[in-house]
């Protein structure tokens, strides 16, 4: 029996494979463990104060500007220079570190691909270390995939995205890799696994002296952007290269770091290379920052766009900060699929598509997000044909006019109506997502649109919202209250609704029941559950026997 060869202090709890055993080496283990053995105390200080911060909002409080670092937020200073490697960056595709989807992405024309460990990826043991073989193949650009299906082999063209990487949130832990008898910090695994094989070819063969090159999700405050500071300052020393040659762009997809986007700038000023509207986790957390309090009661998620008060007031104040200081501001995400068998109902998909990159690329945005191949061409033209020319607005869009930007702004109720059609697509969206995720796929196609965790966490928290304080609904012009014996009818009703779609074989080797018992206690739990992943993340892990020793 082979085993993987780990330090002191390391067990590991996953499958044996000899493709993995190349990424987990006795090395790159020990670096993994000393970031685990430095940072611990501080990640469980980061979270301990996130679950002070929910009593304060639970007791009625709001998120706003701290007093504290009020000089920070007034003070003229700048991000270090974006490195030349990424200064244009108009278009992004993401997606999970799948093979194909890799090679696809970097294949796309997009100027980024953001390859995904955290909101598209179902945190499997064989997904994660699949993921991390795959993109050290892509950095190596020897990455291949053959698809017997189509009898096609897949390969990477001549010129290429640009490759960063997001790792899981602080919160999630990595339960196939102990560390001193606790499982690892599941973003140190994913960083640390990543950035000790691939920094030195990364650097030489596509950052032109620069990176690796990150994503940062679900921060909430500073301290947790400092804490990624020092990992990637402990990163540099230890690989024996230049500070400031790791770049990130954070993710602002909580509703207290839009208070904090100074602040977590300041704090990874040498390595910073922007923020990012992630606008559907960004609605997730407005619910669950406000779930005590029943005056915030959203409209269906659909009414809930960019240009409401509150998101325009997010995406205005997160360009002019970025612009203030010198990195990129990221536009959010375009979910939408091509709909191959109805061409007018694509071309109006499409149509929504411009007009928002168009209000985007006005507003200041350098760049955005995109979901499929198929949208990268359309979303480029719009960029480009608005940018006179330049790879980004950071100099040209100064967004002066954001700094009367208020707490109450960035707090305002959205308007909008709540429809019983509106709870009954919460409820098929989220079963159905919960039910790939389960089978392995964190990325998953629905009804026109790229669904990823965010938008299923939507559905969650509020159906949970309206189930705790019995919204009234507008159904078919009667006014409906919901209470929890409506919504088990609806998750019965929407259960057979999903079999008919899919059909009744892909419903039987499929985990819908399963995946709908778990929505529906989510959705009615007392008490809300902070992520849907992290209670659902057992059911996934798989334990095997003893496959690590110390040689």
């Amino acid at each position: 029996m082979s085993f993987y060869d780990v330090p002191d202090g390391v067990e590991i709890r996953g499958r044996y494979d000899h493709q993995f055993a190349q990424i987990l080496t006795r090395d790159a283990l020990q670096f993994v463990a000393g970031l685990q053995r430095e940072f611990q105390g501080q990640v469980r200080f980061a979270l301990e104060c996130r679950r002070e911060a929910k009593k304060r909002y639970n007791s009625g409080g709001s998120p706003g500007f701290d007093p504290a670092t009020r000089f920070i937020r007034e003070s003229n200073w700048k991000c270090a220079t974006v490195p030349p490697a990424v200064a244009d960056r108009s278009v992004e595709i993401t997606g999970p570190v799948e093979r194909k989807m890799i090679i696809n992405a970097l294949n796309s024309g997009a100027k980024v691909f953001m390859a995904d460990f955290e909101d598209a990826l179902s945190p499997s043991w064989e997904n994660l270390m699949k993921g991390h073989v795959n993109l050290r193949d892509a950095v190596n650009q020897t990455i291949t995939f053959h698809d017997q299906a189509r009898n096609r082999v897949y390969k990477l063209n001549d010129t290429i995205a640009k490759l960063f990487v997001r790792p899981r949130g602080w919160h999630l832990p990595e339960a196939h890799i102990i560390i001193d008898g606790e499982p690892a910090i599941g973003c140190l695994v994913d960083f640390g696994l990543y950035f000790y094989h691939n920094h030195a070819m990364y650097r030489s063969a596509h950052g032109a002296g620069f990176g690796p090159f990150f994503y940062l999700p679900k921060m909430e405050n500073s301290r947790e952007a400092r804490i990624w500071n020092n990992v990637f300052e402990r990163a540099e020393r230890t690989a024996g290269i230049e500070r400031g040659s790791i770049r990130a762009t954070v993710l602002i997809e909580t509703l207290p770091a839009v208070f904090q986007m100074d602040e977590i700038l300041y704090e990874l000023r040498d390595h910073s290379v922007g923020l990012n509207c992630g606008r559907w986790d960004y609605i997730f957390s407005y619910i669950k920052t406000f779930q005590a309090h029943p005056d915030r009661l959203l409209p269906d998620r659909v009414q809930v766009g960019m240009t409401q008060h509150f998101m325009r007031c997010y995406s205005d104040l997160l360009i002019r900060t970025c612009h203030r200081r010198g990195v990129h501001a990221m536009g959010g995400m375009a979910a939408q699929i091509p709909i191959r068998d109805n061409p007018a109902a694509n071309e109006a998909a499409l149509e929504l598509v411009r007009k928002d990159k168009l209000r985007e690329v006005r507003a200041g945005h350098d760049g955005t997000w995109a979901a499929h191949p198929g949208l990268i061409k359309p979303i480029l033209e719009v960029f480009t044909s608005n940018m006179a020319g330049k790879a980004n607005q950071i100099q040209t869009a100064a967004r002066e006019d954001a700094d009367a930007i208020t707490e109450e702004d960035l707090v305002q109720m959205p308007r909008g109506t709540r429809s019983l059609e509106g709870l009954r697509l919460n409820t098929r969206v989220g079963i159905q997502y919960l039910a790939a995720w389960l089978t392995g796929t964190g990325s998953v196609p629905l009804y026109n649109l790229m669904e990823d965790a965010a938008t299923a966490e939507i559905s969650r928290v509020q159906n949970w919202q309206w189930i705790k304080y019995g919204a009234v609904l507008n159904g078919d012009g009667v006014k409906i209250r919901v209470t929890p014996e409506l919504f088990a009818k609806v998750v019965e009703e929407e259960i057979e609704r999903i079999k008919r779609e899919v059909g009744l074989e892909k419903f039987t080797r499929g985990r819908y029941q399963e995946a709908g018992k778990i929505f529906a206690k989510q959705c009615t739990t007392p008490e809300l559950d902070d992520f849907l992943t992290l209670d659902a993340y057992n059911l996934i892990v798989v334990h095997h026997p003893k496959t690590s020793a110390r040689l």
